[in-house]
């Protein structure tokens, strides 16, 4: 069985980097040969966002797989893949304020009234924010286990933004009602593990 050893996470970290790089390039592309479609505003508002999803499917898929094929190492990839999750995050954000809203400031109270899935966006890119933050050695050191507590709201996230999707679509409800089903799983994965551990813990102890 492949081992993961310390020699092979920087060439893990490099993919990972290309993986989260490559669609901005592409995106980048487009807008400059004008091919974003009919509405160049959406696809960019959409593309970003749909970037954070992938990311965060990617953040909760490390654990399990870890610890499924024993591959230790690779937990600590998590950090990075988090960051490229509030990257794309706050470049949706920014997406939305600067070319939809065109930073009109007193606009924004009255777009939440009218469509309330960017509150539940907007929390779950508060607590992403959160995380970003206190993502530094320095801080998890700090915290102690407050650190821990406060990262498991990722859990959290992984329900806001498929909701958020979900409720910002208009017809086309398919796919983000797969990407909710996906995180619902991939929680209900983690809940499990979670379990057979206080499970063996409890048998061993």
């Amino acid at each position: 069985m492949f081992r993961l050893q310390a020699r092979h996470l920087l060439p893990i970290k490099i993919a990972f980097h290309l993986v989260a790089l490559v669609p901005l390039a592409v995106l980048v592309w487009r807008v400059l040969n004008d091919q974003l479609g009919g509405d160049p505003v959406q696809y960019i508002i959409h593309y970003t966002g749909m970037g954070a999803l992938n990311a965060l499917v990617a953040v909760l898929l490390i654990s399990p797989l870890a610890k499924h094929f024993k591959l230790g190492l690779l937990m600590q990839t998590r950090r990075l893949v988090g960051l490229y999750v509030f990257a794309y995050a706050s470049l949706h954000i920014l997406a939305f304020l600067s070319l939809d809203l065109l930073f009109a400031w007193q606009l924004l109270l009255s777009e939440i009234v009218k469509r309330p899935y960017i509150l539940v966006g907007a929390t779950a890119y508060l607590i992403l924010l959160l995380l970003a933050i206190t993502s530094f050695a320095k801080v998890k050191r700090a915290m102690g286990r407050r650190w821990q507590q406060l990262h498991n709201w990722v859990y959290l996230v992984a329900l806001l933004a498929p909701i958020h999707f979900y409720w910002s679509v208009k017809s086309e409800v398919i796919e983000p009602s797969l990407y909710l089903g996906g995180f619902v799983i991939l929680l209900l994965i983690r809940v499990n593990l979670r379990l057979l551990q206080r499970r063996f813990s409890f048998r061993t102890g």
